[in-house]
């Protein structure tokens, strides 16, 4: 099904802008300040939604908001740091008052700092815990409850990582908190199929964004020049790209994605469980 799916989203995406995918519908970014969600943000209002969205960084968020609307778009900063349930469940009230409703999630919060199954505190774990699978939970949860509420159809797509299917040993908390959101949107899907809501999962791999380039300095003591190493050791050449994962999610979000649901979508160019 997934390799299916990526067929379908690469053709749809060079015809996606000129069509509006999103065109009058209601999107929540959540986690949209920065990084893959900014871009998420720019790609949604591109394919004529409204947009939400979330984020813990004021000043970064109200910038965001102005230098939009400078441009004649309509959309909304919240104030929200996912960790907080509260937050969580909040961001999604917020853009229902505002809008009167959500039509689409891309929940795309996470935090990527390192630890080991050896070096992970118990304090380390639970900041793992609470940004990269409780917030997504309650998130989502918010945001069904209105869609149920309304008995409208909805669709949600989670931001996941390629290595929920195993990782590196660095990240051993990171990664136990993203293969729980796998199985979140797995049994999400299933229990509101018939509420013709579609959640689906994009497990995306090293990208190249500017919260990246602050977690290979901080843990990694990486060079100036380290997107630039890395790309050249990646089979296409290149990191991923924000922008690209954005039309992904779009294109998931939108009716052009047909039934999907349940999935969780590897985008990457690692094969996993591929050898040399």
């Amino acid at each position: 099904m997934c390799s299916a799916v990526l067929s379908r989203l690469r053709s749809t995406a060079r015809l996606g802008r000129v069509r509006d995918l999103l065109a009058d519908r209601v999107v929540l970014v959540s986690g949209g300040t920065a990084g893959v969600g900014a871009a998420v943000v720019r790609s949604a209002l591109a394919h004529g939604a409204r947009v939400a969205f979330s984020g813990r960084r004021t000043d970064v968020g109200t910038a965001l908001e102005a230098e939009l609307r400078a441009s004649g778009h309509d959309v909304l900063y919240v104030e929200a740091d996912v960790a907080d349930p509260m937050q969580a469940r909040a961001s999604v009230e917020r853009t229902v008052t505002h809008f009167g409703r959500v039509d689409s999630v891309c929940i795309s919060a996470g935090l990527t700092s390192r630890g080991s199954l050896l070096d992970t505190t118990p304090e380390l774990f639970d900041q793992h815990m609470a940004v990269n699978l409780r917030g997504p939970f309650f998130v989502m949860q918010a945001a069904v409850r209105d869609m149920v509420r309304r008995g409208a159809p909805g669709t949600i797509v989670c931001i996941g990582s390629i290595s929920a299917r195993g990782g590196q040993p660095y990240l051993a908390p990171y990664v136990a908190a993203k293969a729980g959101l796998a199985g979140l949107t797995k049994n999400a899907a299933h229990a509101h199929r018939f509420d013709r809501i579609r959640i689906n999962t994009l497990d995306i791999g090293w990208t190249e964004t500017e919260g990246e380039a602050v977690t290979q300095k901080q843990f990694h003591d990486a060079p100036d020049d380290w997107a630039e190493q890395a790309a050249a050791r990646q089979p296409m050449g290149t990191l991923g790209r924000p922008e690209e994962i954005a039309d992904a999610v779009v294109f998931l979000l939108s009716p052009r994605s047909g039934v999907v649901t349940g999935s969780v979508i590897e985008w990457d160019q690692q094969v996993v469980g591929g050898q040399d």
